[in-house]
Order: C-alpha cells, then sequence, then structure tokens
C-alpha cells in the first residue's frame, strides 16, 4: 500500500523538482502550456518525468487527481493575461 499521501508537494518531490511553497509557484508561473498540449506531451519534462506522471495518470485515482490539478494550473497560465 501506498502510504505516501497525493499532494502538489509530494508529487513535485517524486519528479525532482523543487517542492517548497515558492518552488511549485515559480514553476508553475514559469511554465505556460498551451491548452492542446497534454500535460505529459510538455516539453520541459525529462523521459523519467514524464513516464511518472503517465504512470500516476493511470494508476491511482488520488494521484490522478493532483496530476490534473497540475494540469489545470499550467493551462490556466495561457489564459491568465500573460504572454
Amino acid at each position: 500500500m501506498d502510504t505516501v499521501h497525493a499532494r502538489m508537494t509530494n508529487l513535485f518531490l517524486q519528479l525532482g523538482l523543487d517542492a517548497s511553497p515558492r518552488g511549485i509557484e515559480d514553476f508553475i508561473a514559469g511554465h505556460d502550456l498551451p491548452p492542446e498540449v497534454n500535460i505529459v506531451d510538455a516539453p520541459f519534462w525529462n523521459e523519467g518525468q514524464r513516464q511518472l506522471l503517465r504512470e500516476l495518470l493511470n494508476s491511482d485515482a488520488e494521484w490522478a487527481l493532483v496530476v490534473d490539478q497540475l494540469n489545470e494550473s499550467l493551462h490556466e497560465q495561457q489564459g491568465g493575461g500573460r504572454s
């Protein structure tokens, strides 16, 4: 059984990214994702990160929700008035 709670900070840790609140905020602010690009196809992931995101989306509803939250946050940047 997975004892790690599905949270954004834990997702960032698993992706090897800065999981601090500021690190998460900076990552999202710095990585705009066009509406037609699926999160797993984003050009800023390495292959290991991409594979992890696929596995989390396909294997566990709790983790899929966290990945979906990240997906929505990355896509929101496009409509937020930023270029």
